[in-house]
């Protein structure tokens, strides 16, 4: 039965986190060899008895929130991905992505018995699927993990701090926002790990609260409608702190009901970071300008620039729930005065790395903004002005 965090006074929200969800060390330690045996799988079994030229991989990625730290006690995840070397471009990764993942399915099936390990395969609904799942378990693990193996085009090979060559071949590539994400896991995983452990804490509270207290408006979801990613809420997360806070030491109900506030505040979100690209080039920042027009709630990913997350889901649910959340007693003091959160705005005036003002604008369809693809960079080249028809705030960080 799962413990009720409605029913748990804001003081003690520290050790529910650490009572009820946070892995302990003897499921961490086997979660990591369960991990290394996967990945080596990756490395030296996948593509052996192919003929050539052979696909060499080139490495393997731990993302998901066992890569990250932020797993939950039950409920935890790895996303793997692989870079393979028979993707030498995006459209290579989009094309051939299907069978890379048949011939994975097939050989993680032929080797499982001798690996002592058994794996559950999750059928794909999708003609082109982009991800392999499928649930791990073994005589050495006490709970089974969830894979997803993500073959990949390795765009980050000059080094972890990509060029802002890298995201210009990325916008000219993409036409969906976040279509190759997968490409930049290694900074994603990143900008989380490196976080002070209480940050990671309340990244782990925010994410039992939406399994146990959001996904279940699934069910009033329609055809097509879908809701947030947990990413969003992670990145809100680490938004609430560095904002409202700093404090390694800081108090957990405040943090957590700060997020609830950013959350009800939905449509007036824009938050992004600028630790992987910026305004600097003159593509770059032409692209972003013409991301932030974009309609509320913006949270941009700090990895993919193309990518908005969470963008077009029923954020009005999650605000419902953050609402109900903010009267239960985790968001109350002892007395039941309602705990205050931080003075976190949801969006600020920044200053662009050339000391423009980036102004945005919250229409539904901002007018003529170039788009995504191989016509954007040279619609961003002639440095023609962005048409801005109703300037609000945003948030740079």
């Amino acid at each position: 039965m799962a413990l009720d965090l409605y029913q748990t006074p804001a003081g003690k929200l520290d050790k529910f986190i650490f009572d009820a969800l946070q892995p302990d060390s003897t499921f961490l330690r086997q979660a990591g060899q369960a991990i290394d045996t996967i990945c080596e799988f990756l490395k030296t079994n996948c593509f052996a008895d192919r003929p050539p030229p052979r696909i060499k991989v080139l490495k393997v990625v731990k993302g998901g929130s066992l890569g990250k730290g932020t797993s939950l006690k039950g409920g935890s995840d790895a996303d793997l991905v692989v870079f393979l070397s028979c993707f030498k471009g995006y459209s290579d990764q989009e094309t051939n992505r299907a069978g890379i993942i048949k011939e994975i399915e097939r050989m993680l099936e032929k080797c499982q018995q001798q690996k002592h390990f058994e794996v559950f395969i999750e059928q794909s609904r999708w003609p082109n699927p982009r991800v392999l799942s499928f649930m791990m378990s073994s005589k050495t693990l006490n709970e089974s993990i969830e894979f997803d193996v993500l073959p990949a085009y390795n765009a980050l090979s000059l080094g972890a701090k990509p060029p802002s060559q890298v995201y210009e071949e990325l916008i000219q590539s993409c036409s969906r926002g976040g279509e190759f994400s997968t490409c930049f896991t290694e900074l994603q995983r990143d900008f989380v790990v490196d976080r002070r452990t209480k940050v990671k804490s309340l990244i782990r509270l925010v994410k039992y609260w939406y399994k146990q207290h959001v996904r279940p408006y699934k069910e009033y979801l329609e055809k097509g409608e879908s809701l947030p990613p947990q990413y969003a809420l992670e990145l809100l997360s680490v938004y609430a702190w560095e904002q409202g806070s700093r404090d390694r030491a800081f108090n957990m109900a405040e943090g957590f009901r700060t997020v609830l506030e950013l959350i009800r505040q939905y449509k007036h979100l824009c938050v992004y970071w600028t630790i992987n690209y910026n305004f600097a080039d003159e593509v770059l920042a032409g692209f972003l300008q013409h991301q932030l027009q974009k309609a509320r709630p913006i949270i941009l990913d700090p990895a993919d620039p193309t990518g908005i997350v969470g963008e077009g889901s029923r954020w009005d649910l999650v605000a419902q729930e953050a609402e109900r959340c903010c009267h239960q007693q985790c968001c109350m003091d002892l007395y039941g005065v309602p705990v205050q959160p931080w003075d976190v705005p949801p969006e600020q005036t920044p200053k662009g790395s050339r000391g423009f003002e980036i102004h945005t604008g919250a229409q539904e369809h901002p007018a003529s903004a170039p788009q995504p693809g191989p016509a954007y960079t040279s619609a961003c080249t002639s440095n023609q002005a962005m048409a801005i028809q109703q300037p609000s705030l945003c948030t740079i960080l």
